[in-house]
């Protein structure tokens, strides 16, 4: 059984991924509020308590944009390298961040953030997971009246996703 460990802000933890991946063994680590350096400080610990996993999705940044830190993708850069260090056979995910609309921000602040990360997960050898563009075109609403919380039609969106990456590994396999 394909075992998935998610880790992330609260657009992780949110939601249960178990149900709509039914045929893996998934760890949700998703902490409401958490940021890229809590993320970073954190993964010794995470090695210890989960020694195992065959995928990595993590979703991390949309906190640092909210408190204006756009340095983020630093410290991004820093978790990818640890987790292919700390989990070498593992295939890690790195989540896009998603169409954010905030009246402070540029109209392709969160494009150009994208950019760097796809740009990252290349240099590392991680994964994009590129939910951003699938979510600009959906038809759909994408977020709850909050902005940020993201509603079940993205999560669906998002699982859909996951779960065919997850489908090209096994076949790969």
């Amino acid at each position: 059984m394909t075992q998935v460990l998610l880790l992330g802000d609260s657009l992780v933890a949110s939601h249960n991924w178990q149900r709509r991946l039914n045929s893996c063994q998934v760890t949700n680590l998703g902490i409401p509020g958490v940021m890229t350096s809590d993320v970073y400080a954190s993964l010794d610990q995470v090695k210890q308590d989960q020694p195992q996993a065959d995928l990595i999705m993590l979703m991390v940044g949309t906190n640092d944009i909210l408190t204006g830190n756009f340095e983020f993708i630093h410290t991004l850069r820093k978790i990818c390298v640890k987790l292919c260090h700390n989990y070498p056979a593992a295939e890690i995910l790195i989540t896009s961040i998603f169409p954010i609309f905030l009246p402070h921000l540029p109209y392709n602040t969160i494009s150009s953030l994208n950019c760097h990360i796809e740009a990252l997960t290349m240099q590392t050898g991680c994964c994009f997971l590129d939910i951003h563009s699938r979510l600009v075109n959906s038809a759909d609403p994408i977020f709850q009246e909050d902005g940020v919380h993201v509603t079940d039609e993205t999560y669906e969106i998002w699982s859909r996703s996951l779960l065919e990456h997850i489908a090209f590994l096994i076949e790969d396999d």
